[in-house]
């Protein structure tokens, strides 16, 4: 894969989480790993890339009025300081590789068979629930360094606490600050980022800032999603049964 292949991949993988409310870490892990990027390197740098395109995410739906404080802050107390130990955390390569492309199938089990919760259907959280979920899913996303809005979100829709773009507002604001406490984890322990941070930045930011407005506000999130979950699939399939 050519510099700029990776590149125009990363754009659209930016373009393409944000647009349905993800900061993109899972999409950004995919394609480092398949670029040969060292898992060392790897995971804080998605992490850094999730800051950016989460919060670009988070202000476009937080604007339309989507977001629930009241659902958030419970998920969000429990994930903080379980995200900063999981940061702390090393994982073997092909271990990580492999937990890496399983965690990407909850995206793809997600946008191919959850339909949108109408708002007739949606329930009361359960505080006792919303705070044990925060803290496996902000674990795990240290752990792997990922923002973790990938694994919440199917998860909040399966409870019919949120609709659809609720779990993209909660989903975006989920993915910062666990990004924030799995990168700070990862300073305890050393820290390096691949050379190309700067560019990875300025590329997945105007991907994330444009997929984020025209996703909340413009294009039909069905075809959105299916593009997506097809792309993750192809990447889960490369990282568990060939040698990426």
């Amino acid at each position: 894969m050519s510099v700029e292949v990776f590149y125009v991949i990363l754009f659209f993988v930016a373009f393409l989480y944000a647009a349905v409310g993800h900061g993109g870490a899972s999409g950004y892990l995919a394609l480092m790993a398949l670029y040969g990027v060292a898992p060392e390197e790897m995971k804080p740098t998605a992490l850094v890339l999730n800051l950016f395109v989460s919060l670009t995410s988070f202000i476009q739906y937080y604007r339309g009025g989507y977001f629930s404080k009241k659902l958030f802050i419970p998920i969000a107390a429990a994930s903080i300081p379980l995200a900063f130990i999981g940061g702390m955390i090393t994982i073997e390569e092909n271990i990580y590789k492999r937990i890496l492309g399983i965690l990407l199938l909850f995206p793809v089990i997600r946008f191919f068979f959850f339909k949108n919760v109408e708002d007739s259907d949606l329930k009361s959280h359960n505080t006792t629930i919303a705070v044990v979920t925060g803290g496996v899913v902000g674990l795990l996303s240290g752990m792997i360094g990922i923002g973790g809005g990938i694994i919440l979100s199917p998860i909040l829709l399966l409870l019919h606490w949120t609709n659809q773009k609720q779990t993209a507002a909660i989903s975006a604001a989920f993915i910062f600050v666990n990004s924030v406490a799995g990168l700070g984890g990862m300073i305890t322990k050393g820290i390096s980022f691949t050379g190309d941070m700067v560019m990875y930045i300025v590329v997945a930011f105007i991907g994330g800032l444009l997929g984020a407005y025209l996703g909340s506000k413009k294009f039909n999130q069905n075809v959105l999603k299916y593009v997506l979950a097809t792309v993750l699939l192809m990447a889960s399939y490369k990282l568990l049964l060939t040698k990426a």
